[in-house]
């Protein structure tokens, strides 16, 4: 009986330690898209809508995280912190862009520039060879699993179908915010300005929507099909 309860404690505390070293490698491979995009991004909102701040001062302070870790990735690391230097860039062209007053227009045109910034640069990045929404993608494929977080690293050193893949789910994503802030543009200067007040919410929201569905069925759910069946070949 002893025996039985002594199994059974050790059954419980292997099991949560089990989900903390899956937790643990989860969050690490998070952590750089919360710090870096949605951290800033959450916090303009809040500052700007939340607290009444203006967007010049909201735009500022939100800055702030991207800004420190550009810099610390430089120092440290001696490398550029793609996430967080994207981040800081699209705040520093709405910096400027808010400069401007006066023409209802140029401010209801200000998002597009901000979206098409971040459309070129996530662009740029793929043919860099660093796909900038990686970041996003491998958490969610690898699900914070070292094997597959593993598996995931051999499969795009092979640089076969894996890879391509991979680098076809940012060209969706800098493709589509392209598309989104010329949609935008374009309707800031031939649509009456109220109309496009609540449209140009609508036009963000059905771009996003779309490419997430589209780049789920197309990149998302083949990879983690391969990643799976990788796994499932080293029976684990």
């Amino acid at each position: 009986m002893s025996q039985l309860a002594t199994s059974t404690t050790d059954t419980a505390v292997a099991v949560p330690a089990a989900e903390a070293s899956v937790r643990q490698p989860r969050w690490e491979s998070l952590k750089p898209l919360v710090l870096d995009a949605a951290v800033p991004t959450a916090s303009y909102y809040l500052l700007s809508k939340g607290f009444g701040m203006g967007t010049l001062a909201a735009l500022a302070w939100s800055s702030v995280v991207p800004a420190g870790r550009t810099l610390w990735s430089v120092v440290k690391e001696r490398q550029v912190n793609g996430l967080a230097a994207l981040i800081l860039a699209a705040n520093v062209v709405g910096l400027l862009l808010s400069l401007v007053a006066g023409d209802p227009r140029l401010m209801l045109a200000k998002d597009s520039g901000v979206t098409a910034t971040i459309g070129i640069a996530v662009l740029v990045s793929v043919v860099g060879g660093r796909p900038l929404m990686t970041a996003g993608l491998k958490p969610w494929v690898t699900k914070g699993n070292p094997v597959r977080m593993a598996v995931w690293e051999r499969l795009i050193d092979e640089r076969g179908q894996f890879a391509r893949m991979e680098r076809m789910f940012s060209v969706f994503w800098g493709v589509a915010l392209l598309g989104e802030a010329a949609v935008r543009a374009v309707g800031a200067y031939t649509l009456p300005v109220d109309t496009m007040v609540w449209l140009g919410g609508v036009i963000a929201g059905v771009t996003i929507t779309a490419t997430v569905v589209v780049s789920g069925a197309l990149v998302v759910d083949p990879m983690e099909k391969k990643l799976s069946e990788e796994v499932a070949a080293l029976g684990r």
